[in-house]
């Protein structure tokens, strides 16, 4: 499938009567093949955003389209085949060797127990090859390291071939080469991404738009130039955040600073 536009309209959660919202109504439009960066402290409604975009959490306010569909109307298997997620929490492996482990990935285009069919084995390996997975599909997935586990749970979303990719921090708990490598996969896949981040200069540097929560709210959307600016950044993370230019790559990059030490330096 192509990449799709997302519309979110006035999505919302709460606990329940009495409890504050973990996430006031929130409303963006995502249009096809971009990538989104969501990101805010911790606490911010991140995670429960992204559990409401991969059918895990009812919003309890708005709708959730895709190309113009509401998810929340269709079944869970045409919703699966929509979208994707690759979550930080990994599943156990059940003895089960990389390849079908990916397998997983084509069970929305199946009913009751059929088996992979040619078509599936065609996607299957398609996607191995182009994640350069071709030396790991016979082993376990205990036995890879953290950007290995990341790929491969990637390549098993990539083969439920969805038009809106979810993943949430891909490169939290990753070495420098790992998060570079898992950065250049996203940036080059063909779907329509959504990306939850603590790093703002990876942010920034691979996301089209930029949603910024903080405390449940939407402070923040658009390009990362107009979202991601030094009062912003430093009001919503409570910091003192400085762009500065690195003239080596002719690139800006925040740092950062707790105010009260910067004040007594």
């Amino acid at each position: 499938m192509s990449a799709a536009s997302l519309n979110v309209e006035n999505v919302s959660w709460t606990l329940g009567n009495g409890h504050l919202p973990i996430l006031n109504p929130t409303s963006f439009v995502v249009d096809a093949g971009q990538v989104l960066g969501v990101v805010g402290p911790n606490g911010a409604g991140k995670s429960t955003l992204l559990r409401m975009l991969y059918r895990y959490q009812s919003p309890v306010t708005g709708r959730i389209l895709i190309n113009g569909e509401d998810i929340w109307v269709m079944s869970p298997r045409i919703a699966a085949q929509r979208v994707a997620a690759v979550l930080q929490e990994q599943p156990s492996a059940f003895g089960l060797t990389v390849r079908e482990i990916i397998a997983l990935g084509r069970t929305p285009h199946h009913r009751g127990f059929s088996s992979v069919s040619s078509l599936d084995a065609e996607i299957i390996d398609d996607v191995i090859n182009s994640l350069n997975l071709q030396g790991l599909v016979h082993r376990d997935l205990v036995s890879l390291s953290g950007g290995e586990r990341q790929r491969v749970m990637i390549a098993r979303a990539l083969v439920q071939k969805p038009q809106v990719l979810i993943l949430d921090e891909p490169t939290n708990h990753l070495d420098i080469r790992n998060q570079l490598e898992i950065i250049a996969l996203v940036r080059n896949l063909d779907l329509t991404i959504i990306v939850s981040l603590h790093d703002l200069n990876v942010a920034a540097d691979i996301c089209d738009v930029i949603l910024m929560l903080d405390r449940g709210h939407a402070v923040g959307f658009g390009p990362a130039q107009k979202v991601l600016t030094e009062s912003e950044v430093s009001k919503t993370f409570r910091i003192d955040a400085r762009l500065e230019h690195l003239s080596i790559s002719d690139t800006k990059h925040f740092s950062y600073h707790l105010p009260d030490l910067r004040q007594n330096l």
